[in-house]
C-alpha cells in the first residue's frame, strides 16, 4: 500500500502589526541578531533562535519550567509549524501576553536568557560553486 502523500499547508504572511510588535519589543534586547527564518522574522542571540514570527502567531523558546508557567498562567500551547509537529521548547505566545508591553518583554527575556545560556552555534559556510570554465572541464583519452 503506497504511503499517503502529506499536504503542505498554505503559509500566510504575518500582519504587518504583528511585525511592528515584534521588531519594537526585540529590540530592547541586547546582543541580538534578527534576521528572516522561512521569510518571517526571528531574533536570535550566539547564532540559536529565541523568538520569532510564523504567520500571525509569535514564538518563543523557552524552558521547561517556563513553558509549563506559561501554559498555566496563559494557556500557551507548543508551537506546531504543521499540525502534529511540535517544534521542540517552543510555545506560541498567548494573546493576553502579546496585548500586554510588560508581560511581553518579561517573557522575551526569559526566553533570550534561557538561549544565550547556550552553546553558540557556529556558523555553517555554504561551498563556494566551482565555475566550469574551459580550461577547468576535464577532457577525457580513449
Amino acid at each position: 500500500m503506497p504511503a499517503k502523500k502529506r499536504v503542505m499547508p498554505k503559509f500566510t504572511k504575518a500582519p504587518d502589526s504583528m511585525v511592528a510588535l515584534f521588531t519594537t519589543a526585540t529590540a530592547k534586547l541586547p546582543g541580538i541578531e534578527t534576521r528572516k527564518m522561512f521569510s518571517y522574522p526571528a531574533a536570535f542571540i550566539n547564532g540559536n533562535m529565541f523568538s520569532g514570527l510564523f504567520q500571525s502567531s509569535m514564538i518563543l523558546k523557552l524552558a521547561e519550567a517556563d513553558r509549563d508557567e506559561c501554559s498555566r498562567e496563559f494557556g500557551a500551547k507548543p508551537f506546531e509549524p504543521m499540525p502534529g509537529r511540535a517544534m521542540g521548547q517552543y510555545i506560541v505566545v498567548p494573546e493576553k501576553v502579546l496585548q500586554s508591553p510588560s508581560l511581553l518583554d518579561a517573557w522575551l527575556r526569559k526566553s533570550h536568557r534561557y538561549v544565550a545560556a547556550m552553546p553558540p552555534k557556529e556558523s555553517v559556510k555554504k561551498p563556494v560553486k566551482k565555475s566550469k570554465t574551459p580550461s577547468s572541464k576535464r577532457v577525457r583519452s580513449r
